[in-house]
């Protein structure tokens, strides 16, 4: 089943096959499209901490028998570019017979020996009751996808009002979908190199010195901590001939701010090469930044957001 955007899409799911009785487990990082489709649903909410099994079954624990129960999370999170815990979150959805969504958006042409995602790289694609993704990343196109067993595809194709009240893919975006996919399948080394390329990357960072995240995917977060110095370093890169995307409060908690950065497989060694030079020169010569300093930014009066925040 598609839709017109991958944001639509976690709209058109949530919103369909979450009913008055049941229940939303979500990992507090999740994309801001499942909380606003959590939100359009009539369904309860509850987040527990980043990959923090032990919070989840407590929580799952804790829902009576007869209440329906799904557990959502992004298979790779979409600014910290580490992994969902698959094995442990099919492992408690056995144990206390919840249901599993996967917004694979990020996994899906990076992930696994053939690119199929998160799924194939824990070898748990049959323990995911309904994987979405989206066709713009990977793909290079537009729009968004929704997999599941037949009778849950079927029940949301006439229930889901993001889906029927909304026009379809362009012609050009399917087409465009349609062909990426037949090169993912043809050409799975550029999975093996969108891989390599990161790695390459993270060997990098940690050589230069310039703190980052611990990521799996192909998105490496790089702390810069404050927001202003966050866009700083962003211009700073920009005129030096590198392109990354800023991440500030309230999409991360003040003092927690990210460039993200992610990598494809087209990308050269020399490209490579010339962004870790232009990282070394911005961070370690133009913004350094001691521990002291760091520390005081994490630490201040202004760290943490409301606990409201529907980003947290």
């Amino acid at each position: 089943m598609t839709f017109p955007s991958g944001f639509q899409t976690n709209l058109g799911i949530l919103s369909s096959v979450v009913g008055r009785h049941d229940v939303m487990f979500f990992d507090r990082t999740n994309h801001a499209s499942l909380i606003d489709g959590a939100r359009l649903s009539f369904g309860k909410l509850l987040k527990y901490d980043h990959n923090n099994m032990e919070q989840l079954e407590e929580l799952l624990a804790k829902c009576p028998e007869n209440r329906g129960k799904l557990i959502v999370v992004d298979g790779v999170f979409s600014m910290e570019g580490d992994l969902a815990d698959l094995p442990n979150i099919t492992r408690l959805a056995q144990k206390y017979g919840a249901r599993v969504m996967v917004d694979d958006s990020h996994g899906i042409g990076t992930l696994g020996a053939h690119g199929r995602g998160v799924g194939e790289y824990y070898g748990l694609e049959d323990k995911i009751d309904i994987l979405m993704g989206t066709f713009s990343k990977s793909f290079a196109s537009l729009g968004g996808f929704f997999a599941s067993k037949e009778k849950v595809i079927e029940f949301a194709r006439h229930t889901s009002r993001p889906f029927i009240f909304a026009a379809s893919m362009p012609a050009a975006n399917v087409a465009a979908a349609i062909e990426a996919l037949h090169i993912l399948k043809e050409e799975p080394q550029r999975v093996v190199r969108v891989q390599e390329n990161a790695e390459y990357m993270r060997q990098g960072f940690r050589r230069l010195g310039i703190p980052h995240g611990d990521s799996t995917a192909p998105i490496i977060p790089v702390n810069t901590y404050d927001d202003d110095r966050t866009f700083r370093i962003t211009r700073a890169l920009l005129d030096h001939g590198v392109f990354v995307n800023p991440v500030v409060s309230p999409a991360v908690a003040r003092g927690q701010s990210i460039l993200r950065t992610s990598y494809t497989a087209t990308h050269t060694k020399d490209q490579l090469d010339f962004a870790l030079e232009q990282f070394d020169l911005v961070f370690n010569k133009l913004y350094p930044i001691t521990a002291e300093e760091i520390s005081a930014l994490q630490s201040g009066p202004s760290a943490e957001e409301p606990e409201d925040n529907p980003y947290l």
